[in-house]
């Protein structure tokens, strides 16, 4: 496995954002976009508890180079 090319997963039980390291271009847009859940710094970066679903999915439809989806949690 590439370590340049890392999935990982985070979710607020709702919703799981799940970023592709290789894809990212940096552009900065998510954490424009919802400062509250991205935090590139720090690790975690990506906070889900932070945010509502609606404004992580709208953030996550503003990334330009796809390296980050999401996908509904099954409710149980």
């Amino acid at each position: 496995m590439n370590p340049n090319n890392l999935t990982k997963e985070y979710t607020n039980g709702e919703v799981t954002i799940v970023w592709q390291s290789g894809k990212c271009i940096h552009s900065a847009n998510c954490v424009k976009n919802n400062p509250d859940v991205f935090h590139p710094k720090e690790k975690p970066w990506i906070l889900p508890e932070a945010s509502t679903t609606d404004k992580i999915i709208e953030t996550i439809h503003k990334c330009p180079s796809g390296a980050l989806s999401f996908y509904m949690n099954d409710k149980k």
